[in-house]
């Protein structure tokens, strides 16, 4: 059978949940299991958030610029290396990207390049009207320097954690709890998984409220339908949530086997021309994929040489995220950085990096991925 990079993995706990949505006949969105889900999500990152379930982590990021102020033809400033849903919103409000390298000692936002850009942009009064920094591969970004940047410079901080639920910085601030707002994602690769749904994260009460009423088509209080705002069908369905309050339940042990798989893999393959995604220090990543470059003037192959061996044994592997600037969509957009990015692109590759992953399985990776470096 095909080993899969990162597959959806049940505990057992969705199933009693989900029939009791059904017991219930609260099939469609909004219902007790989506009110619980909000709760849960908001209990396990800290005191004093509030969350909106919504059905994709893109559709959280698009409420969350939209009700931060961003609007057509405003700027909005983000990481480059992330997936095309952590930008996509910023088009969909007509306004423009700016992206931004990556730190080689973290792979996340490179807060100095940053820094110095707002300085120059603040002089020149053309700063933002938002920052999304991504935390890549189930590593947070430094929440607390960043939020210390915004607040200088007055500009809306708005995290893109979603391939990061379950991480924690070294201050002791849990992914997703930062910013004016954070998104997660639980799409069906991701840590846990509703089969498809993202979560708005704020400390503002009035952000989340406003977030529930856009994604219910904005539909005013009244006895008949009447809107006076555009809206959104971005709900989450309650069988959705039932299935996202099960995943909750084990979040911490998927986090946990994600980061016994990494290690298998770092102890395996920590040889010359192969570099591992650093943690920085005091940080605790999800691993939520084992990323890693490949050096070909080192080990004599690239990063595509072990993609097709890896798929000829039906063995799935992906490139790092194409950066953004590189994109034909976003050829000629403005890009401040070393190329970083570029050259993670270039040679990295993610691994199958599933908590369900089985010991046989990775050790059948590892050995192939030797064989091919001997």
């Amino acid at each position: 059978m095909r080993i899969y990079l990162s597959r959806p993995h049940m505990s057992g706990k969705e199933e009693k949940l989900v029939l009791e949505a059904f017991s219930s006949n609260y099939i469609a969105p909004l219902g007790p299991h989506v009110d619980a889900f909000e709760e849960t999500i908001a209990d396990y990152l800290g005191e004093g958030l509030y969350c909106a379930a919504l059905s994709s982590g893109t559709a959280a990021l698009h409420l969350a610029l939209k009700i931060s102020g961003v609007s057509e033809g405003d700027e909005v400033w983000v990481s480059s290396m992330t997936f095309a849903g952590g930008v996509f919103p910023i088009i969909y409000l007509g306004a423009t990207p700016r992206f931004f390298d990556l730190d080689p000692k973290t792979w996340c936002l490179d807060i100095e390049i940053i820094e110095t850009e707002l300085l120059k942009a603040s002089s020149e009064n053309r700063l933002p009207k938002a920052i999304i920094p991504t935390d890549l591969y189930g590593q947070s970004v430094d929440i607390t320097s960043l939020e210390k940047l915004a607040k200088e410079f007055d500009v809306p901080l708005i995290i893109d954690s979603a391939e990061s639920l379950g991480a924690i910085t070294n201050d002791a601030r849990k992914a997703g709890s930062g910013g004016d707002a954070s998104i997660l994602s639980f799409n069906g690769n991701k840590i846990i998984t509703t089969s498809g749904g993202g979560m708005l994260v704020t400390k503002h009460k009035d952000w989340a409220s406003k977030a529930r009423f856009l994604s219910t088509q904005a539909r005013d209080e009244a006895p008949h339908y009447q809107h006076s705002e555009i809206g959104y069908n971005y709900r989450l369905s309650n069988i959705c949530a039932a299935i996202g309050l099960g995943q909750m339940e084990v979040l911490d042990e998927r986090v946990r086997r994600r980061r016994e798989v990494f290690k298998r893999y770092f102890d395996a393959l920590s040889i010359p021309g192969i570099d591992f995604m650093p943690e920085a220090q005091g940080y605790h990543s999800t691993r939520w994929l084992t990323a890693l470059t490949i050096d070909p003037t080192k080990l004599g192959i690239n990063r595509n040489d072990v993609m097709k061996r890896l798929n000829e044994h039906e063995i799935e592997s992906r490139p790092l995220w194409k950066p953004m600037h590189l994109q034909p969509i976003f050829k000629g957009s403005r890009y401040h950085g070393r190329g970083v990015d570029e050259s993670l692109f270039e040679k990295g590759i993610c691994l199958p990096s599933g908590s369900d992953l089985s010991l046989e399985e990775q050790d059948e990776i590892i050995s192939h991925l030797l064989a091919l470096f001997k």
